[in-house]
C-alpha cells in the first residue's frame, strides 16, 4: 500500500470519491462506490471494474487477501483514517473497505443476446434495499438479466449495491429502459412476459413456467399501473395459504423467480 494514510476529508481524492454518493455525479463520472468486503471481493473478480480501493488499517488486517488481490491487479489502494472512511461510507457502521468502480450496465439488446430463459424487470421500484434484494434473488435463481425501467431506483445507489451482496457484478443489468419498449423486445426474443401482482387472475400454481419467462415487478406500495399490466401476457399472483395480508416485493419476487427456475430445470 503506497503513500501515507489519508486523513483529510477535504482532499481532492476523497472529495472525488465522496461525490459518487450522488446519482448525478455517478452518471457524470461513470463511476460508483462498492462498500464492504463482499462487494469489493466480487468487483475485484472482474477485469477493469475496480479503479481504486480505500481501506482502513483495521480492514487491512481483517481482509488481507483483498488488499493483496487489488495490489496484484495494479489497482491503487489508499489507507484511509476512520474519519475519511466515515465520509465515504453510507452505513452507520463502516466496514472499512470502499471501492471506486466503473459503471457496469449494458444496453437491453446486449443483455438479451443468445437465448435468455429468465429475466427480471423492475418497474417503478423506488426502494433501493428492495431493488438490491431482487437483484440478488435473480442472480441466485440463475436469471440472465435484470432490467431497471426508466422510473426505477438507480442500481448504483449505495443501499442497492449493499443489498445485492455482490450480485450486481454477476449478471447483466439494464438501466432506464422504457417499459413498453422492453416488453416488446422481450417478446421478440420469444419470452413470455408475466406481471406479478396481488390482484392477478391466476396464481403461480396455475401457470406453466417451463418456457422462457420475463417477470415484471412493481412498486412496493401500489404495485403495477394498469398500462403495464396490459403489456403483460398474463398477470400472476403468489398464492397466500396462511393469514398474511401479502408478501413484500423482494419476497414475492424471489418466489416467482425460483418458481420459474425450478420449472425450467425439473423435467
Amino acid at each position: 500500500m503506497a503513500g501515507s494514510e489519508l486523513t483529510n476529508v477535504r482532499s481532492p481524492r476523497v472529495k472525488a470519491a465522496r461525490r459518487l454518493t450522488k446519482r448525478a455525479f455517478r452518471d457524470q463520472d461513470r463511476r460508483f462506490l462498492a462498500e464492504g468486503p463482499q462487494a469489493v471481493r466480487e468487483a475485484l473478480k472482474l477485469d477493469g471494474v475496480t479503479l481504486e480501493l480505500f481501506s482502513t488499517a483495521d480492514a487491512e488486517l481483517r481482509h488481507p487477501e483483498l488488499i493483496t488481490e487489488a495490489t496484484l491487479r495494479g489497482i491503487p489502494v489508499h489507507r484511509a483514517s476512520g474519519e475519511v472512511m466515515s465520509e465515504l461510507s453510507q452505513t452507520v457502521t463502516p466496514q472499512g473497505l470502499v471501492a471506486v468502480c466503473r459503471l457496469l450496465h449494458v444496453p437491453l439488446e446486449e443483455s438479451l443476446e443468445g437465448r435468455p430463459q429468465l429475466v427480471a424487470m423492475l418497474a417503478h421500484v423506488r426502494d433501493p434495499g428492495n431493488a438490491g434484494t431482487v437483484l440478488r434473488a435473480a442472480d441466485a435463481a440463475g436469471a440472465d438479466a435484470v432490467v431497471f425501467t426508466d422510473a426505477s431506483v438507480d442500481p448504483y445507489n449505495g443501499k442497492c449495491v449493499r443489498a445485492s451482496a455482490g450480485s450486481l457484478f454477476h449478471l447483466p443489468v439494464v438501466i432506464g429502459a422504457p417499459v413498453a419498449s422492453a416488453v416488446r423486445q422481450l417478446k421478440e426474443r420469444g419470452m413470455r412476459v408475466l406481471a406479478a401482482d396481488g390482484a392477478g387472475k391466476h396464481t403461480l400454481d396455475d401457470v406453466d413456467l417451463s418456457g422462457p419467462t420475463a417477470w415484471i415487478f412493481g412498486n412496493e406500495a401500489w404495485g403495477l399501473p394498469e398500462e403495464i399490466l396490459a403489456e403483460a401476457d398474463d398477470v400472476v399472483r403468489v398464492p397466500i395459504y396462511g393469514q398474511a395480508e401479502s408478501l413484500n416485493l423482494a419476497t414475492a419476487a424471489a418466489v416467482c423467480l425460483y418458481s420459474s427456475a425450478r420449472a425450467q430445470r425439473v423435467p
